[in-house]
C-alpha cells in the first residue's frame, strides 16, 4: 500500500515527504552508516520531495563520490542520502528514523555489508 510519509531532521531545517510502500529497511555496516546508525528505504527519486529549499542541506561525500549523504548543518542529522542505482535511476536512500509516525520495530531490517564493497 501506498502512503505519503512526512520526515525532518530534528530541527526541521530539512523537511521531506516520500511516498512508496515501507516495507523494509537496510541497516549498512560501512564506515559511515555504522557511524550514522541509519535504517535506509530506497525508493525512486521522484518520490521524496523536499518541503525546504535545498539549500538548507549540507552534503558529504566520500570514497567513490557516488552518494551525496544529506545532512543538516544545524543539528547534524541525515535523513536521507542521493545517488543512481546500477541501471542509472536516481535513487534516495531514506532515512526511516527520520519519518514521523513510523513503528521502527515493526520495520523488517536486512543487513548489508558495505564494509566489503
Amino acid at each position: 500500500m501506498t502512503t505519503t510519509y512526512r520526515g525532518s531532521c530534528h530541527c526541521g531545517r530539512i523537511a521531506f515527504e516520500v511516498e512508496g510502500e515501507l516495507t523494509d529497511a537496510t541497516a549498512c555496516n560501512c564506515s559511515i552508516c555504522q557511524r550514522k546508525g541509519t535504517l535506509m528505504w530506497f525508493v525512486p527519486r521522484a518520490q521524496l520531495r523536499l518541503l525546504t529549499p535545498q539549500e538548507s542541506m549540507a552534503t558529504y561525500t566520500f570514497n567513490k563520490h557516488h552518494i551525496l549523504h544529506r545532512f543538516c548543518p544545524t543539528c547534524g542529522i541525515h535523513p536521507f542520502g542521493e545517488a543512481t542505482d546500477p541501471k542509472g535511476n536516481a535513487m534516495a536512500a531514506v532515512n526511516i528514523r527520520c519519518l514521523e509516525e513510523v513503528d521502527l520495530a515493526t520495520i523488517p531490517v536486512q543487513q548489508f555489508d558495505g564494509k566489503a564493497k
